[in-house]
């Protein structure tokens, strides 16, 4: 069913994560963000508020799933230069949140044990991308924000 609230505080903490950060994103990265091809922002829908930490994996596809790189989200709920571009070409790729750790170390027992995100990298060109995920006990939501860093 289509819920068009969840949608909207979706959008709002996206552009909200995205404008709080850029000062932040600019004295880590000198003023861009091309030394981050993936950042992830985890935001908790229960406390309206970032949420961290929170164990990530990150996962390529060759034959099978390798994990290729791991970390944790900071107190503002996201991970900055948990890959680099040379660690990050064309490919199919999986990011698995712990959302389970996250939520039992709240007091609350989740539904979930991970939330896994599945997307193609570079399909149409070199490109960077923040990947959001709105969380809660019961459910996820994720968005993302594909953008060209040449431009």
């Amino acid at each position: 069913m289509f819920h068009p609230l969840r949608y909207l505080l979706l959008a709002i903490a996206v552009i909200h994560c995205d404008s709080t950060a850029k000062s932040a994103l600019q004295e880590q990265h000198g003023g861009s963000d091309t030394k981050c091809p993936l950042t992830v922002k985890i935001l908790d829908a229960v406390k309206g508020t970032p949420a961290g930490p929170i164990p990530i994996k990150l996962f390529r596809k060759s034959t099978e799933w390798v994990q290729i790189a791991a970390g944790m989200t900071d107190a503002a709920g996201e991970i900055h230069n948990m890959i680099t571009e040379q660690e990050f070409p064309a490919g199919l790729y999986r990011v698995e949140f712990d959302t389970k750790a996250y939520w039992l170390n709240e007091g609350i027992r989740p539904f979930h044990e991970v939330a896994d995100v599945v997307f193609e990298a570079h399909a149409d060109g070199h490109r960077h991308y923040i990947l959001a995920l709105l969380l809660s006990p019961y459910s996820f939501t994720t968005t993302a924000v594909i953008s060209n860093p040449h431009h």
